[in-house]
């Protein structure tokens, strides 16, 4: 099999920084990574080949690459998933790679005898950022979704959208329908109906745009709004598509997105807190 993206996750340092001074020193994950697309001028398959699961590589070694500059001090992230260049961020037009991956390391190593964690792999970053801890999860998360039947996954698909405020929800599940699985009713502030009808698709790889324009053929007339869920990803092309001026606007939720949306009503998936004791040595010393 070809592989199209040949950027390590290193390589992306310097772009991401770029990109993130490109947007006025903040911006979203997904702004990040279009402007990383334009600075390096990446093919279509570059940008789309997966990595695992719904997640490219491309987005998967941003990832990493936002981390490292992160633990090197030049970036910081909020809980809604804004990244943002730190004061010594603002400072820094470019920065050396293997200086920064020593770094981190070295930061890494230190933190781990402190906590008395030595490992023999002491070249290998165990600070990872809850975003790319979230890949594992959700990995294991859409392979479990993958391996019911498509007409367990309509129903899936179903329960979120009612847990998500949608009413009168129906799977429709006729064959030659344009792709249109079902339909349901979502309600603004209890006052405005929008009708909405979807394609739950249980994908591996990603959905093209010849997708989103059959899909928005087959709801013309019929519908308010469009949403196409699906346990694989969308193809830059696709998400291009789904929001094109003159077109109906179709909303998208990959098999990530997905995933996260499962943990936050907490249908098949449990959180649980971890106890962490900490002995105060210092108290014991002082009595």
């Amino acid at each position: 099999m070809d592989e199209f993206f040949n950027y390590k996750y290193d390589d992306l340092f310097n772009p991401t920084l770029k990109a993130i001074k490109n947007l006025g020193g903040s911006g979203a994950v997904a702004e990040i990574e279009e402007q990383v697309i334009e600075i390096l001028q990446l093919t279509e398959d570059e940008v789309n080949e997966i990595h695992r699961e719904s997640t490219t590589k491309l987005t998967y070694r941003l990832a990493w690459a936002r981390n490292y500059l992160k633990r090197y001090e030049l970036l910081e992230n909020s809980k809604r998933g804004i990244w943002a260049l730190t004061e010594k961020g603002k400072k820094t037009d470019s920065v050396d790679q293997e200086k920064v991956k020593k770094s981190v390391v070295k930061k890494d190593k230190e933190e781990r005898l402190e906590k008395g964690n030595k490992t023999k792999d002491e070249t290998k970053i165990e600070n990872t950022t809850a975003e790319i801890e979230e890949f594992n999860w959700q990995d294991k998360l859409i392979d479990t979704m993958k391996q019911i039947l498509p007409d367990q996954f309509e129903r899936l698909c179903q329960r979120l959208l009612r847990e998500l405020g949608f009413v009168n929800v129906e799977v429709t599940g006729r064959t030659n329908d344009g792709g249109i699985d079902g339909k349901g009713i979502i309600k603004l502030g209890g006052v405005l109906s929008y009708h909405v009808v979807f394609q739950a698709k249980r994908y591996q790889g990603s959905v093209s745009s010849s997708v989103i324009r059959d899909f928005r053929g087959a709801m013309v007339g019929r519908a308010d709004k469009g949403l196409i869920l699906t346990t694989g990803s969308f193809t830059r092309e696709a998400k291009k598509e789904a929001v094109r001026d003159g077109a109906t606007p179709i909303d998208l939720i990959d098999g990530n997105e997905f995933a996260e949306k499962l943990k936050e009503m907490n249908l098949g998936v449990e959180v649980e807190m971890v106890e962490e004791v900490k002995i105060k040595v210092d108290w014991f010393k002082n009595l």
